[in-house]
């Protein structure tokens, strides 16, 4: 592949077949530098450094051994590039002092913020902190938060799944706000529960998703039954 690549990339504009060449073969030599401009080896320095400059924080609940499934959700994240740290929602604001540290020094451009029962709870909090340190947030997912919780400062996009028939609660707009929020009710998605949600494979995927669609510019899919995933800024979406 390497000897292939180095073949293609010998040709460049001074090696274009003269006038007389031939329209047919001038041709060929244009599809051919359109091919090494648009091969996965020209494009994936970008994604890499996407990938490299974000950083997502992921935050367990009360006691770590409930929310393991942050930890599948990091493997996955970790095996795309995507520098992640797991950690007790007790470390909330340390970890804003260290994100903010880090996105103030460049080394951090996209904040992330993931975060399961009480770790969900913690997230309006350190999206605060970190507004106040000037470092927004980019993306903040909770997950079935079990307290009435209020949302200001700088944030990109706040999503919150919330199990409305159990203990879950949607998160409040304050006037403060700066960014969208959006409650979503996830009670119908199949085999979810307050200690199911972040291990459950389609709550999974929905969570991978969005977090790619910031970091990689990729279109967040669905995932799920028709009617399974309910959101209070929209009607009944569909999750694919």
């Amino acid at each position: 592949m390497k000897a292939y690549r180095r073949d293609i990339e010998s040709l460049r504009w001074s090696s274009l077949p003269r006038r007389g060449s031939g329209p047919r073969m001038h041709a060929i030599a244009v599809l051919l530098l359109l091919l090494v401009a648009a091969s996965p080896a020209s494009a994936a320095p970008n994604s890499v450094s996407a990938a490299s400059t974000a950083h997502v924080y992921l935050l367990r609940g009360v006691l770590n051994i409930f929310s393991l499934g942050l930890d599948d959700i990091a493997a996955q994240l970790r095996a795309q590039g995507i520098p992640v740290t797991v950690a007790n929602f007790a470390s909330w604001s340390s970890l804003a002092d260290e994100a903010a540290v880090a996105y103030r020094s460049g080394r951090i451009k996209t904040i992330i913020l993931v975060g399961h029962s009480s770790g969900a709870t913690a997230l309006p909090d350190m999206v605060a902190k970190l507004d106040r340190l000037g470092a927004p947030v980019t993306l903040a997912i909770g997950l079935d938060s079990v307290f009435r919780t209020k949302l200001s400062g700088r944030v990109g996009r706040y999503v919150n799944f919330y199990i409305a028939n159990g203990n879950g609660e949607p998160v409040a707009r304050t006037a403060q706000l700066q960014g969208k929020l959006e409650n979503i009710n996830v009670q119908n998605v199949p085999g979810v529960g307050h200690m199911s949600i972040e291990k459950n494979q389609i709550m999974q995927r929905r969570v991978i998703s969005e977090i790619d669609a910031v970091v990689f510019g990729r279109s967040p899919r669905q995932h799920g039954a028709p009617g399974a995933v309910r959101s209070s800024t929209a009607n009944a979406s569909a999750v694919r």
